[in-house]
């Protein structure tokens, strides 16, 4: 996975980051849990691509369900993978399941 992706160990850590975050943040859940793992592989390298993509315009943060549990409720995570767009801390728009690079694209579009 890209370093431009930010990689919380907590929540304290996911707050840091969305709170000196100057640009939207696509955070994305993932999960370790077999039947996931894989889909958000997928999700990894999708969002490497797009972080490069939209440098300047969006934060990219992943964050795993287990090891961010206050974010996951939060936001309503209910699955892996999971993503969320936030403006300023709060979320404009939810989705699951592995996308496709011009899938996200669409998303953010509709939404920045």
């Amino acid at each position: 996975m890209a370093k431009r992706v930010h990689r919380p160990r907590e929540d304290a850590e996911f707050n840091f980051i969305l709170g000196m975050s100057e640009v939207p943040v696509l955070a994305y859940f993932t999960g370790t849990w077999p039947k996931v793992i894989e889909p958000c592989r997928v999700m990894d390298l999708v969002v490497g691509g797009i972080a490069d993509e939209y440098t300047g315009r969006l934060t990219a943060v992943r964050a795993d369900i287990t090891r961010c549990p206050a974010a996951t409720e939060r936001y309503g995570i209910t699955g892996a993978p999971s993503y969320v767009l936030l403006k300023e801390g709060e979320a404009v728009a939810h989705g699951t399941g592995p996308l496709s690079s011009t899938e996200v694209r669409k998303f953010l579009d509709g939404h920045l």
